[in-house]
C-alpha cells in the first residue's frame, strides 16, 4: 500500500490541488484519471510522482525567480510522444522526424513546466508520455493529461519545492 502523502507533497484530485496547507484551484486530464495510462487518452495517471526537473522560457520567466536546477527552454525543445521513438518521452530537439510536442509555444502555457516522472526514465512504449505541471490554458479547460494551475500559483508552487516534493494523483 502506498505511503499517505505529506504535507509538502502536490495532491492533485479531480475537485483541486493542494500543497503545503494551502489549495489550489487546477485541471487534469479532459478524461479524468486512470490507473492504466496509454498514450493519447487524455488521462492523467493516478500514483505517486517525482518531480524531476524543472523547465522554463526564460525570456518570460526570470531565473533568479527558481530553483537553481531549473533548465531554460530554447527555441528547438520538443518532447517526443511518439511510441516508436527510441527517446520516447525524453525531451529531444529539432528538427526531429518523430512525432513530439513542443515545450517554447507562443502561448504561456509551458512558460514553466514541472517534469514528472511518469514512465521514466525507462519509457514503455505508449504508456504515456510528458505529464507535466504547468499553467493553466483557463479556468476548467482540461489538458491532454497534466496537472495545470494558475500561473501565480504555479509560481508561490515552484517557490516552495523541495527534492521531497512529490506529485500525488488521487482516483
Amino acid at each position: 500500500m502506498p505511503a499517505a502523502p505529506r504535507r509538502t507533497d502536490i495532491v492533485a484530485t479531480r475537485w483541486g490541488t493542494r500543497f503545503l496547507g494551502r489549495r489550489f484551484p487546477s485541471t487534469i486530464g479532459r478524461s479524468g484519471t486512470t490507473r492504466h495510462k496509454r498514450e493519447g487518452d487524455g488521462a492523467t495517471p493516478v500514483g505517486s510522482h517525482r518531480i524531476v526537473a524543472i523547465h522554463f522560457r526564460p525570456d518570460r520567466v526570470a531565473a533568479h525567480r527558481l530553483p537553481r536546477r531549473a533548465i531554460p527552454i530554447g527555441p528547438g525543445d520538443l518532447w517526443s510522444d511518439d511510441p516508436r521513438d527510441t527517446n520516447y518521452n525524453q525531451p529531444v530537439r529539432a528538427p526531429h522526424r518523430f512525432g513530439h510536442e513542443h515545450l517554447r509555444r507562443a502561448d504561456p502555457i509551458h512558460d514553466l513546466v514541472l517534469v514528472t516522472n511518469w514512465n521514466r526514465p525507462d519509457a514503455i512504449p505508449g504508456n504515456g508520455s510528458a505529464i507535466f505541471i504547468h499553467q493553466w490554458r483557463r479556468p476548467h479547460a482540461p489538458t491532454a493529461g497534466c496537472l495545470a494551475l494558475r500561473r501565480k500559483d504555479l509560481r508561490w508552487i515552484v517557490a516552495h519545492l523541495s527534492r521531497q516534493t512529490r506529485l500525488i494523483v488521487k482516483p
